[in-house]
């Protein structure tokens, strides 16, 4: 068991979340053990774009999806699908799904998301900067191209990131062949977006985090936690046979969060999108993440290679990845390298479950009927992007100070009748 001098806080979840919370709190004093039955960073956080997507800041819940909604649903291979066996399951998250679209709801999520990633590079700036790890964050921006948008459309797209307070320029294929010249003349315009980031590699920058965490103290258990079970004072987590004793528990077991939690009587539509990828052994010459706009999917590149990623499948937690969703991705690539790319230079390919909620927001903050309980869970495209944000708020919520973002707007509150304060 773990002793209680200094305060001893249980971190469920080794991904980019946990990971960032656990040096936080670390460091903050805390003894902390950070726990995942599968080991460090061998989830999202391993095989993710590597994009620190602070764009992002429309929630996927928009009206204008309904309407290309169904001929994304009949291309087997297209960037959705949902599997008909689990569609009646999912069918509830898209009904909130659809009721989010609502233009107050969309507006206040957009403020929201904003509000985490205004701040999410300079977090991930004060994190690293500690322990010389600047190497592994790159800031060059990143592109979202198009190649048969009308130029009338595509200023509208560029209007409306700049009222959301975007940085963002337009260039023409001149200036995107100039920018980045191994990119296919097809490519005809680009949004260039200035203030972007991206990792090399994001599964060693987690890996790096977790030494340092390491390095101060801090333990790791890769055990799975079948329980959290609240005590008189503290909680105790249990782990099979074992258990744990902790004064404060963090939950950032991402997709697999609401089976903690659902036991203690919160109610949390939490599914998973299945995004896959494709790692690339190409000597492909960018020097920034290349999003497709119409194609639905982006390029990095990395220290192995050149990744290709996207897809959105619904088909649960559990079920084998289907490689031919990996492997879709590819033709895409094809399309927008000037030299094209092989699929003879696949070198591997790869499944994750990103954890994903109706609103496009994340649950962060205090669990309204357990006192010292933490959220932090539920960043669906946005985890490496949110993941040192969200430490910092959840360190701030530990040490019982006032958090640098109003967390009202993502308390689990909003789903759960039950889960209000007393």
């Amino acid at each position: 068991m773990l002793n209680n001098n200094p305060q001893q806080v249980a971190v469920i979840g080794a991904g980019i979340i946990g990971i960032c919370s656990a040096l936080q709190l670390q460091r903050a004093g805390f003894a902390v053990t950070l726990f995942d039955q599968h080991g460090l960073a061998q989830g999202c956080s391993k095989g993710n774009a590597g994009h620190f997507a602070t764009e992002q800041v429309f929630p996927l819940a928009e009206r204008a999806l309904l309407k290309s909604l169904p001929a994304m649903l009949f291309n087997p291979l297209g960037p959705l699908r949902i599997d008909w066996r689990y569609a009646l399951k999912a069918s509830p998250w898209f009904w909130q799904f659809v009721k989010n679209m609502r233009t107050a709801k969309y507006q206040a999520h957009t403020r929201a998301l904003q509000a985490l990633n205004t701040q999410a590079i300079e977090a991930y700036e004060r994190l690293v900067s500690d322990y010389n790890l600047s190497h592994l964050i790159t800031k060059k921006g990143s592109l979202l191209t198009f190649e048969t948008t009308s130029l009338v459309n595509i200023k509208q797209v560029l209007a409306r990131y700049q009222s959301a307070g975007v940085k963002v320029r337009l260039l023409n294929q001149a200036q995107i062949q100039q920018l980045e010249p191994s990119l296919s003349k097809a490519v005809n315009y680009a949004l260039l977006f200035s203030e972007v980031a991206h990792s090399v590699d994001p599964h060693w920058l987690c890996i790096n985090l977790a030494e340092q965490f390491s390095v101060l103290g801090g333990q790791f258990c890769q055990q799975q936690v079948s329980a959290i079970k609240p005590q008189q004072q503290g909680y105790h987590i249990l782990c099979g046979a074992q258990h744990y004793v902790a004064d404060k528990v963090v939950v950032a077991a991402g997709a697999w969060s609401d089976r903690l939690i659902t036991p203690l009587g919160y109610d949390v539509p939490l599914d998973t999108e299945r995004g896959y990828h494709c790692m690339l052994d190409i000597k492909h010459g960018l020097s920034r993440p290349v999003a497709s706009a119409e194609r639905s999917f982006i390029m990095t590149p990395m220290s192995q290679g050149l990744r290709i990623a996207g897809s959105v499948e619904f088909a649960g937690v559990d079920k084998p990845m289907n490689n031919k969703r990996a492997l879709a991705l590819i033709p895409h690539a094809n399309a927008l390298l000037s030299q094209g790319a092989a699929s003879s230079t696949l070198s591997s390919t790869w499944m994750g479950c990103r954890p994903s909620l109706p609103d496009s927001l994340p649950v962060i903050g205090e669990a309204p009927l357990h006192p010292n309980l933490y959220f932090a869970f539920g960043h669906q495209h946005l985890g490496l992007t949110q993941g040192a944000i969200t430490a910092e708020l959840i360190a701030a919520l530990c040490l019982k100070q006032t958090p640098a973002i109003n967390l009202q707007p993502y308390s689990i509150s909003r789903f759960s009748a039950q889960a209000t304060c007393s």
